[in-house]
């Protein structure tokens, strides 16, 4: 793989080859199967930089080609020692050329999104400023995403009054298959690479929590995941970004999303919290991840289901079967606590879960090895918040998060 940018203004574009024994179709960090669609795309700054270190260039395009690079992958700038080692020992890929000094910063940033998780990760860290990544059209690929309303999201980031910045960019129509995304989760990150010099960035702050850093994930049905490959520190993806000096940063890794919800709709945000982006007056409350986060906000709002979709929609089909389920621990957090669970499109599944409030009661409190992965700089800031906000699991509580899946 050969990866080249070409900057114009505050627009930087990147090109990439594939190398003969690369190929079109690859799969990303966690599994997912990939169809590459095109070799370039644009990243938007909002001004133009004054530098970029190379490690940052390299990583940016990094989160995008990874998939599709076999054995080598050639930057038109050279790399650090650092960054050039954390790519040879997550990935086992010859990277270079090598001979640029490595970077550091010391601002935290957040990678904002603006959904619960993201807006949970925000009121922890009042003073951070935001980096917002929108998905902008391809000139050559076709949307065939329209309903996907990316502007949506981006005005509401500007709503927030917090300090921000905008990166825009088509990256994600590098995908053909299976639909328009990032080529690896960290590929949001993008445009806060880009940024990192002229923000003075150590380290980013993603909203990822319990669930996608501890226990799988969606894709990883039902399995306790320490080593994590996309959000563990010692992970690939840790690994090449701390390389780069900027840190992985996961504020809210040791909660729940009953937590994150809890936390982003009792602060300032709650009216710009949006994790659907299929309408434009509010989520769509028709599509499977509006019903998910409608069982969660349900249950830690003590409230009965609020929807019109019922057991034989598609988006509804999976809660008719037996488990696991992806995000399983949500669910039986939402089957124990939403009154007339029994008389909605959940009561299958919690016939089979069988959860009740005792047994859940683990997921409102925070695991306390995810703080203690926090960087240093910023570790006291989410103890503290955790300890006054959230409180520890005890050593029982926490065994719950470690055999996960185990019994």
């Amino acid at each position: 793989m050969r990866v080249a940018w070409e900057p114009d203004g505050k627009v930087w574009r990147l090109a990439f080859r594939l190398d003969a024994e690369d190929s079109i179709t690859g799969h990303c960090s966690d599994g997912q199967a990939l169809k590459l669609a095109t070799n370039s795309f644009r990243v938007e700054l909002p001004r133009e930089p004054r530098e970029i270190h190379p490690d940052l260039l390299a990583l940016a395009a990094w989160t995008v080609v990874a998939p599709w690079t076999r054995r080598r992958v050639v930057f038109d700038r050279p790399v650090s020692a650092e960054l050039a080692e954390a790519i040879e020992t997550g990935w086992g890929i010859g990277a270079g050329p090598v001979g640029g000094a490595p970077r550091s910063g010391s601002r935290l940033a957040v990678s904002y999104s603006g959904g619960a998780d993201s807006a949970a990760v925000a009121a922890m860290l009042p003073d951070a400023p935001f980096v917002h990544f929108q998905r902008v059209p391809h000139p050559r690929v076709p949307n065939r995403w329209t309903h996907y309303r990316s502007d949506v999201l981006a005005r509401l980031a500007g709503e927030t009054g917090r300090e921000l910045v905008i990166a825009r960019s088509d990256l994600e129509f590098t995908i053909a298959e299976p639909r328009p995304g990032y080529p690896e989760h960290h590929a949001v990150a993008a445009g806060a690479l880009l940024l990192a010099d002229e923000l003075d960035l150590g380290g980013l702050a993603f909203g990822y929590e319990m669930g996608s850093r501890w226990l799988g994930g969606g894709r990883y049905l039902h399995r306790y995941t320490p080593d994590n490959p996309m959000w563990s520190p010692h992970g690939a993806w840790g690994g090449a970004f701390a390389a780069a000096g900027l840190h992985i940063v996961l504020p809210v890794g040791g909660v729940s999303e009953a937590v994150t919800m809890r936390l982003a709709l009792g602060s300032a945000l709650r009216e710009q919290v949006r994790w659907c982006l299929r309408g434009t007056g509010g989520p769509c409350g028709t599509c499977g991840k509006c019903l998910y986060k409608e069982l969660i906000q349900a249950a830690i709002e003590r409230r009965p289901l609020r929807t019109a979709i019922t057991a034989d929609r598609g988006v509804a089909r999976k809660w008719q079967q037996p488990p696991p389920y992806g995000g399983q621990e949500m669910i039986e957090y939402g089957c124990a606590r939403v009154p007339g669970i029994g008389e909605t499109v959940f009561a299958k599944a919690a016939e089979f879960l069988r959860a009740t409030e005792e047994s859940t009661a683990w997921l409102e409190r925070c695991y306390p090895p995810a703080v203690e992965e926090v960087p240093e700089p910023w570790r006291k800031q989410v103890h503290d918040f955790m300890a006054e906000e959230v409180g520890f699991m005890s050593e029982d509580e926490a065994r719950r998060v470690e055999t996960w899946g185990l019994s």
